[in-house]
């Protein structure tokens, strides 16, 4: 304990100032540090345990913790509540899908697709309070995911009693992987495609009873099965769902943009581009779930460093800490560096996101805005696709290095990394797999570039596309790695994404000018597009961190200048084929980058407990022995694993199993004879 209080001693800054900084203000500290004590109290949450119970066990336990949320739901604002959603994430993500399979996917779903009309008749139904449904969400099948145009279900109309028809016509359009639906969900959005007579109008929302509440049976031409063992969240139960025939009233189809009249006449919106907004709120999420996963992975393995010690003692003197080992620094102060860019990006495009929602509320047709507002709607759904990618593979990465980082205790389930990494996985591929979605962001940086080729001026995240001529001839004139600033690393980042955004959309036209289709021209082009996503993601979080340090008080400027340095020259020095490629930097300049890189991490170092400290989680989120706040690791993890698994006694399956092995014959009829002489 003496050893990490040696850490916190002289700071380089005012740890809770950074903390209100990174929350958002004083207040949203107060509130989430009231949440945490509220979940470490209350005994229905505790996850301690979560390791050495039964699949049965977690997920009765994880209904337990269902039903003590649902108070919160109804009895505070809905801010605080998303607050408290945003912080169980981090301590039980198996409960937090579980309810946010609901609330982020159903009832959004809801809020999106549905008439006011529908949304009002939902809400008295119980889709707020899960007083009297719970909601799944319809859209995965088992022979398609990302591509939801391909979806298989069908929902045929039929006039004559005004109802849709839910089927499943073939294996491969069973509802597949739909969290909620084996266990828990009575009513489930689904995805469908709209037949009207004999007509084909894509795949729209339905609503679908699953079960009746009462007594939990299926309805009638129902079936629903269990998925089974999963890599983690364990406490989601995933399910298949097959319709047969099963009829709906026509009141069901989710019609805020598409409708369908008694009669069967359809109506499509005249602003189909709305019906995409939903698909980014998840994303955005996400980019927000990489930096606090990040975060917490951070905190176990830097303070586990800064207590851990290992060799290089001199006679008479204590082993040295890891983490003052430079080896150690590059392992994992970059990564620290990488969790504010994700941090600051999310915050950016949160923000960004929810004023889009707004603005799109209220358009209609007509409007002035109109125009500026699709604009955005479609940058805002390129970006977030490929900073979902990059910041989840980021943060799965960062969770494995720390987990590495531990050593063998890293393999230990208890010390909550290897779950954490199991629990995160599934971000790289649900909401789009994340190859796909870095081609897509690739694809939107493309029309972007020929856009801007043609004159059309660019906006936010992609305007260095704007004047591509003049940006393509900066060089970095640094005279030594001091004059490499922010800026510098700002021009950098931009020549890269210009060269390599204009080298895919010359790849795209060349193919389109070989007389290939638009989608094969896409194709051919397709590594291209993944790289020009890629270095486009890594300048914009690159940005995104720049500006936050900008927007911070001037205590905090010193410490967050050095983090987002490191984060810039990291990256460079990650991926210097660029950099060098297109002349923006020389090798001088490589050898001054991997230096100044070396004496960021020294410094920040110094450091690097009281940045875990600013994020501010309580050791009951944290859940580790290794990253207790008090640094007394050791007595803490025996204490868990011997209150878990008392000392060894006669294992149950010792005369069945054991004893027989110790006590088998093994000598052979006729012993095998050397001769000595050989």
């Amino acid at each position: 304990m003496r050893v990490i209080a040696e850490e916190r001693a002289n700071p380089s800054f005012p740890v809770r100032e950074m903390t209100h900084f990174l929350d958002g203000g004083v207040r949203v500290t107060e509130t989430r540090e009231m949440i945490m004590m509220q979940l470490e109290r209350d005994p229905v949450m505790k996850t301690i345990d979560h390791n050495d119970l039964t699949l049965p066990q977690i997920r009765e336990r994880t209904i337990q913790k269902i039903r003590r949320l649902a108070h919160y739901v109804a009895n505070e604002p809905v801010a605080q509540f998303r607050q408290r959603l945003s912080i169980l994430s981090l301590v039980d993500p198996g409960t937090y899908t579980r309810i946010g399979v609901h609330y982020g996917l159903f009832f959004s779903a809801l809020q999106g697709q549905a008439s006011a009309e529908q949304l009002s008749y939902w809400v008295q139904k119980g889709a707020v309070t899960l007083n009297g449904l719970v909601g799944c969400f319809g859209m995965t099948e088992l022979g398609h995911g990302s591509n939801v145009a391909g979806l298989e279900t069908t929902a045929t109309y039929d006039e004559a009693s005004e109802e849709f028809v839910i089927h499943t016509p073939t294996l491969t359009a069973t509802k597949w992987w739909i969290g909620g639906a084996a266990q828990t969900a009575t009513h489930c959005v689904v995805f469908a495609r709209l037949i009207v007579k004999g007509r084909d109008h894509g795949v729209k929302n339905f609503v679908v009873q699953l079960r009746d509440p009462e007594t939990f049976a299926l309805m009638p031409g129902v079936v629903i099965g269990d998925i089974g063992a999963k890599m983690g969240r364990h406490g989601i139960d995933n399910g298949w769902i097959q319709f047969t025939h099963v009829r709906i009233p026509r009141s069901h189809m989710l019609m805020k943009h598409t409708k369908v009249k008694a009669s069967g006449e359809v109506i499509e919106p005249p602003l189909q581009q709305l019906t995409y907004g939903a698909l980014i709120g998840g994303r955005v999420s996400m980019v927000v779930d990489s930096g606090n996963a990040s975060k917490k992975a951070l905190t176990i393995a830097l303070r586990y460093a800064a207590i851990r010690r290992q060799f290089g003692a001199r006679p008479g003197e204590p082993e040295t800490k890891i983490l003052d080992y430079v080896i150690h620094q590059h392992r994992l102060i970059p990564l620290l560096a990488q969790a504010f860019a994700m941090h600051f990006t999310g915050v950016e495009v949160q923000n960004i996101y929810e004023d889009l929602m707004v603005k799109m509320e209220t358009l209609k047709p007509g409007d002035k805005d109109l125009h500026t507002v699709l604009e955005h709607l479609k940058e805002v759904h390129g970006t977030s696709a490929g900073l979902k990618a990059f910041c989840t593979w980021n943060a799965l990465n960062t969770i494995d290095q720390c987990r590495q980082s531990l050593g063998g205790h890293g393999y230990s389930a208890y010390a909550g990394l290897a779950s954490l990494y199991n629990d995160f996985a599934v971000q790289c591929t649900w909401e789009g797999d994340n190859t796909i979605l870095t081609l897509q962001a690739g694809r939107y940086l493309v029309g972007c570039y020929r856009e801007a080729k043609a004159g059309k001026k660019q906006a936010g995240g992609v305007a260095y596309l704007n004047d591509l001529q003049a940006l393509l001839r900066n060089r970095c004139q640094a005279k030594s790695a001091a004059e490499i600033d922010l800026d510098v690393i700002g021009q950098a980042y931009w020549l890269v994404a210009g060269n390599v955004v204009k080298a895919a959309g010359e790849e795209f036209d060349a193919c389109i000018k070989r007389g290939l289709r638009e989608d094969d021209a896409y194709e051919h082009c397709s590594q291209a597009r993944l790289y020009a996503a890629k270095m486009h993601s890594y300048g914009y979080l690159f940005h995104r961190f720049k500006d936050g340090v900008a927007k911070a008080p001037a205590s905090l400027q010193p410490i967050l200048t050095k983090l987002c340095l490191l984060y810039g020259l990291y990256n460079i020095a990650e991926n210097s084929g660029p950099f060098l490629q297109y002349e923006f930097f020389t090798p001088r300049h490589l050898d001054w980058i991997r230096a100044r890189v070396a004496e960021l991490c020294k410094d920040i170092r110094k450091d690097a407990v009281p940045i875990t400290d600013s994020f501010n989680y309580s050791d009951f989120v944290i859940n580790s022995p290794l990253g207790r706040y008090d640094g007394d690791i050791y007595q803490a993890y025996f204490d868990l694993i011997n209150a878990a698994h008392p000392p060894a006694k006669v294992p149950p399956y010792f005369k069945s199993e054991i004893h027989p092995l110790l006590h088998r014959n093994t000598q052979a009829d006729d012993p095998l004879e050397l001769d000595d002489d050989e």
